[in-house]
């Protein structure tokens, strides 16, 4: 993703702005999501693993980015207050 670009995003309910989820954490979240242990903010289970996120500067809230195009809709957010070991 370009820095242009991610300069520019933020969280489309909070405002606050965005940045790349590392890949250490890509792991660790995909490995809840193949667990069944995830849920978006919109209430559905997060079935599809993820290949890059952004995630919000306060650590809150996690967005995916599907092929290279970031998914910035608050019902497919995900908050990380439910994750283990977040």
């Amino acid at each position: 993703m370009s820095d242009d670009l991610l300069e520019i995003l933020c969280c489309p309910e909070t405002k606050v702005p965005v940045e790349m989820l590392a890949a250490d954490r890509v792991e660790k979240l995909n490995r809840q999501i193949a667990a069944g242990k995830v849920t978006a903010v919109g209430g559905e289970t997060v079935q599809k693993p993820v290949q890059e996120a952004l995630i919000t500067t306060d650590g809150k809230t996690i967005y995916r980015i599907d092929d290279n195009i970031p998914v910035m809709l608050v019902d497919q957010g995900v908050a990380t207050r439910q994750l283990e070991d977040w």
